[in-house]
């Protein structure tokens, strides 16, 4: 067995302004709150804890930070889209006109969408 084989993972979410983070992941994606202190808002996502923590001069990356594993893309990109949540477009992938990407083979698809810090996030269904 390895050092870390019964380790929960957590995910530490940077955010410019942390409030309005707390309010996008607990509002719009609807993430349980566990709690909150000084340094960061701590939500649970399955057996998964998500820290979103305050960084005032955080620059996001462009690429995906958190992906989510979901029964069926549509379905929830279609619910965080009634949430105000806009799909992103990505000029060299192929996506059809929600935003979807059917990865090669048709095993998957995926559908990317940004936090309100301009995180990258993913939608899933593998």
């Amino acid at each position: 067995m390895g050092i870390l084989d019964l380790a929960e993972p957590a995910v530490v979410i940077c955010a410019r302004d942390r409030d309005r983070a707390t309010t996008f992941y607990r509002d719009t994606l609807e993430l349980p709150l566990v709690r909150q202190d000084q340094f960061s808002a701590v939500f649970r996502l399955g057996t998964t804890t998500v820290r979103i923590a305050s960084v005032p001069d955080y620059t996001p990356h462009q690429h995906t930070i958190l992906g989510f594993r979901v029964a069926d893309v549509l379905v929830t990109l279609s619910a965080l889209r009634e949430k105000g949540v806009e799909f992103q477009r990505y000029p060299h992938i192929p996506q059809d006109e929600l935003g979807i990407c059917m990865l090669p083979g048709g095993s998957a698809r995926v559908a990317w969408f940004k936090d309100s810090e301009g995180n990258v996030l993913s939608l899933t269904d593998t």
